[in-house]
């Protein structure tokens, strides 16, 4: 019972989980063992009680019996190696009376054994079939247990030879029910159908259909008939199979589980009658009123009584030595066997509210007996209708999967038992799939009778395209609880429970802290491909960092933009953005990342379409960092406010800019000063912004250190930097109708000189696409000395250098106005053109300073 209630506690936890997903947790079961609050259902005992009394004379007189007809028929002279003949052809000749008495009994005939079957098999069909009639007879409508006196019975043969006569030893008795069993499924030549082979033969929409509205018209008639009712749903059935799907969904519709009747708050209803009437019962009133209604429409049908595990069911708790508490069905279609529990097809317990949940669910119709022996253990293994039957121990070990598990398509690659042991301070699970699946999982720690929900971050999930492997790296030593929730891909609905383990670690081992993980899977998701993210190398695995430095590149299948976020237990979300640049190209993203601590990191990126501004970023990955030396120094993490637009890319492609001479966002000098080359194709108005978080004393404005010079459409942004550190270079543009200059893209510029550049000159207006200054280039002048000045002005008619006097430079045959200038006590140098002939007019094309004495750098 406390599991459940843990399970439901945890599922209501988790904010992207079910909250009545509890009935994953909890499937409608009968199991009361281990609860002595709990009382036994009361009609296993009367049942147990009154059979007992009925079978004694019955079953002792059709032995004996048969064991007289048997000796009367068996010729004194025949010859035989062993006794397996003589039973076989008394068989033979009792098979036909036995089976048309049977057929009048239950309605149905017994299924015919074909092909060889077993010594004891061929001894016992014969005489347990008619005692079996008897029984059947006799026996009540809930769980039927064999009386220990009828169990000691056993029939002997006398074996003759040539040479001489000897008394055969009696072979070892079998428990009635036993032989019964064994006569009963003697297995036919064909092979039994998997469930969703029946199920797809035929379309249930009709018998559904009608089985529902027809068992609302009876309700409504208060007809509480077995005999009416199962002939009324099935009307217009005209399979078998067909017949036992009306029963099926009438049941499931129209019986809930009786929740305060097994509680022991009411008194439980069992009996066919009661249920129907009042429309509840526990296990064992499904069971029989299945039974019954078989009966009626004449399909074999029989109770098997078993251990499940269902409400109550804690991992790890022993059967043995307890007595079984659950019951369900097996019926015969075609020959074969098949296996159905409508108590848990009907729906699901709630046992925080003590409420029962109708909720139909189709796995329990006809489960495949491979995947019915993970939650039902008959008390008699021949029920479990497997080539191999697993013993109790067996069965106490195996996975428990819900429905769920196998709705998805899942297959469990590893463990093969529930309980895990961590080597090395570490385990994992591995599911695989044969379609695309979503999944989560939770951590619980133990304490006692209580459950502490623990960290995803002490799991490592990853899903490549057939398969999911979960590690489990405990923090502390302990038993936890772990379970998987499974959802369809591609899907917004709630994550179902699918299975559970439990994780044994003696000794943790010694890790570093983990990031917390929302989004569960590490690498790239599964969904990447559809969102345009191609797939990568990078999986659950961390990615070890031997520096602070990181370039993760995703190839895309469409232009793409992209966020990322990364986490640390240290670093808080101001320092994490300065930790991060994304680049944003026609066919891939890249993401810079700085580590300032060494330790665990994790990388989330997220994208959506580069055209769809109004659609939400999408997790395309989540990626795990370990950063083991060398981290970044907080003073050279990247410049704040930066775009999500760093480098060239998408943006700079739209506005005609190419051939950039820097295809990173990251620019870095070892001598305080660079050149940024590309083509303006698009004769785009071009503008840039130098920024630094924190400078020096400023003699100089930044705007000063920046250099446009436009050579055709072959532009040039030269840059100095008057000290080390890390700059952003904000670069924007518009055409010639737009009046805002609109961003284009960030530079990032690491500095490591320690130069102080001087700035360059003060461009005016005037100065204008096509002029380049070729000398000076710094915009500070020495006083009191002659200064070199060349330039080129495409179309100016006179060019100026204008200082303590006037100096008229002159073109050369090169097109370049070159001549030698005094700087003499003058604070400032301007240059200035004229672009008419005979005009005495010159516009202010530069201005450079001169240093005073006391302004020495």
């Amino acid at each position: 019972m406390a599991a459940v209630l843990n399970a439901h506690h945890i599922l209501k936890g988790l904010g992207h989980l079910p909250s009545n997903a509890n009935h994953l947790l909890c499937n409608a079961e009968d199991d009361n063992n281990n609860n002595a609050e709990i009382p036994e259902d009361p009609c296993l005992l009367t049942v147990k009680k009154t059979y007992m009394v009925k079978q004694e004379t019955t079953h002792e007189e059709r032995i004996k019996g048969l064991q007289t007809q048997a000796k009367e028929h068996q010729p004194e002279d025949t010859q035989t190696e062993d006794s397996t003949t003589t039973i076989w052809n008394i068989s033979k000749k009792l098979q036909s009376a036995a089976l048309s008495n049977n057929s009048n009994q239950t309605g149905k005939a017994m299924p015919k054994p074909k092909g060889s079957i077993s010594v004891t098999a061929a001894k016992s069909s014969v005489f347990e079939k008619w005692a079996a009639m008897d029984r059947d007879s006799q026996r009540p409508l809930a769980k039927r247990q064999l009386s220990d006196e009828s169990r000691a019975r056993t029939s002997r043969a006398t074996k003759k030879t040539m040479m001489r006569e000897e008394k055969v030893q009696p072979s070892p008795a079998l428990p009635a029910s036993q032989r019964e069993n064994m006569a009963t499924l003697a297995r036919p030549r064909s092979r039994r159908k998997l469930q969703k082979e029946l199920l797809s033969r035929s379309d249930f929409c009709r018998v559904d259909t009608h089985a529902v509205k027809t068992g609302k018209e009876l309700k409504s008639k208060k007809i509480f008939s077995v005999q009416a009712i199962a002939q009324a749903i099935t009307e217009g059935a005209s399979t078998d199979l067909e017949r036992l799907r009306a029963i099926w969904i009438w049941l499931c519709h129209n019986i809930e589980y009786d929740v305060t009747g097994y509680l022991g708050l009411t008194e439980k209803v069992c009996s066919p009658e009661r249920v129907i009437e009042s429309g509840r019962g526990v296990c064992c009133g499904y069971s029989s009123l299945c039974l019954q209604m078989c009966k009626e429409v004449g399909i074999e049908c029989r109770e098997v009584g078993g251990h499940g595990k269902g409400v109550g069911y804690r991992q790890g708790q022993s059967y043995q030595n307890t007595k079984s508490s659950h019951m369900w069905n097996a019926v015969s279609l075609e020959g074969h066997w098949y296996l159905l529990d409508a108590c848990w097809g009907a729906g699901t317990v709630d046992m925080d509210n003590k409420a029962f949940i109708k909720r139909h669910d189709d796995f329990y119709f006809l489960t495949n007996p491979e995947d019915f022996i993970n939650c039902h253990c008959p008390d008699e293994e021949e029920w479990q209708l497997l080539e191999s039957p697993i013993k109790l121990e067996e069965f106490e070990k195996r996975v428990l999967k819900t429905s769920e598990f196998y709705r998805l398509g899942l297959t469990l690659i590893h463990p093969r038992h529930f309980s895990l042991i961590t080597e090395n301070g570490e385990a994992s699970i591995s599911v695989g799939f044969s379609q695309p699946v979503d999944f989560t999982y939770q951590i619980s720690q133990r304490s006692g009778s209580e459950q502490k929900e623990m960290s995803s971050s002490l799991g490592l999930l990853t899903i490549t395209q057939s398969s999911m492997k979960l590690r489990l790296l405990p923090s502390t030593a302990g038993t936890f609880d772990i379970m998987l929730f499974a959802r369809p891909r591609n899907t917004s609905g709630l994550f179902s429970w699918v299975c559970s383990f439990l994780l044994e670690c003696p000794e943790p081992k010694p890790a570093e802290h983990l990031p917390e993980n929302p989004y569960l899977c590490w690498g790239i998701q599964q969904t990447a491909e559809a969102l345009g993210v191609k797939s990568c190398t990078y999986g659950s695995e961390a990615i070890l960092l031997k520096s602070g430095t990181f370039e993760l590149v995703l190839q895309t299948t469409r232009p793409l933009m992209m966020l990322c976020e990364l986490i640390h237990k240290d670093l808080d979300k101001t320092l994490s953005k300065r930790c991060l640049a994304t680049q944003t190209e026609m066919d891939k993203l890249t993401c810079n990342i700085l580590c300032p601590y060494i330790g665990y990191y994790r990388l989330s990126v997220f994208v959506r379409d580069y055209e769809c501004a109004g659609d939400s970023f999408q997790n395309a990955g989540n990626f795990l960092l370990h950063c083991t030396s060398n981290p970044v120094n907080l003073n050279e993490l990247f410049p704040p406010a930066l775009s999500n637009c760093c480098g060239p890319g998408i943006r700079t492609s739209e506005a005609g800019l190419s051939k950039f001479s820097h295809q990173g966002a990251i620019v870095s000098t070892q001598q305080g000063k660079c050149n940024i080359t590309f083509q303006n194709q698009h004769n785009l108005d071009l503008h840039a912004i130098l920024t630094k978080e924190q400078r020096k004393v400023p003699t100089y404005p930044l705007s000063r250190f920046i250099f446009f010079t436009h050579n055709g459409t072959k532009v040039t942004i030269s840059i100095t930097l008057p000290e080390p550190g890390v700059y952003k270079l904000g670069l924007y543009g518009k055409n010639t109708s737009s009046q805002d200059f609109n961003p284009l893209c960030d530079f990032i510029i690491q500095n490591s000189s320690e130069n102080a550049w001087p700035p360059f000159p003060c461009p005016y207006s005037d100065w204008q696409k096509g002029s380049v200054l070729l000398e000076p280039r710094s915009g500070l002048l020495e006083p009191l000395s002659w200064v070199q000045f060349r330039l080129k002005v495409p179309g100016a008619h006179r060019v100026s250098a204008l200082a303590e006097q006037r100096v008229d430079l002159q073109l050369n045959k090169s097109r370049v106005w070159e001549g030698e200038v005094f700087t003499g006590t003058a604070t400032k140098v301007k240059l200035a053109a004229s672009q008419e002939e005979n005009s005495n007019q010159m516009a202010i094309l530069m201005c450079f300073d001169v240093l005073q004495p006391q302004n020495e750098m």
